[in-house]
C-alpha cells in the first residue's frame, strides 16, 4: 500500500511541475510578427520591394516597405523618427 501512495504521490508532484512549467512559456511565447518600417538599413528580415531580394537589402533606415520580426503584438507599439511600426506596407 505504501508504494501506490507514493507512486499516487509522484504523479501529482510531476503533473503539478509539468502545470507550473506550462504557465511560464505560454503557447503566444516565442510568436513573432512582420513589423514594417522598423529596421536600419540592411537590417530587415526579408523583401524590401523593389530593388531588394531578402534580408538585409533594406537601403535606408526605417524603410516604408522593408518588415523585421517582432515579438507578436508589439508592433504597433514601437516608435521610430519616421512614426510608429505597422503590420502592412506603408
Amino acid at each position: 500500500m505504501n508504494n501506490l501512495k507514493l507512486a499516487t504521490l509522484a504523479i501529482a508532484f510531476s503533473s503539478f511541475a509539468a502545470g507550473a512549467i506550462a504557465a511560464e512559456t505560454p503557447a503566444a511565447a516565442g510568436a513573432m510578427e512582420k513589423c514594417y518600417g522598423v529596421s536600419l538599413a540592411g537590417k530587415n528580415d526579408c523583401k524590401a520591394g523593389a530593388g531588394t531580394t531578402c534580408a538585409g537589402t533594406s537601403k535606408t533606415d526605417y524603410q516604408a516597405n522593408a518588415w523585421k520580426n517582432v515579438p507578436a503584438g508589439t508592433c504597433t507599439s514601437i516608435k521610430t523618427p519616421k512614426g510608429m511600426g505597422s503590420l502592412t506596407p506603408m
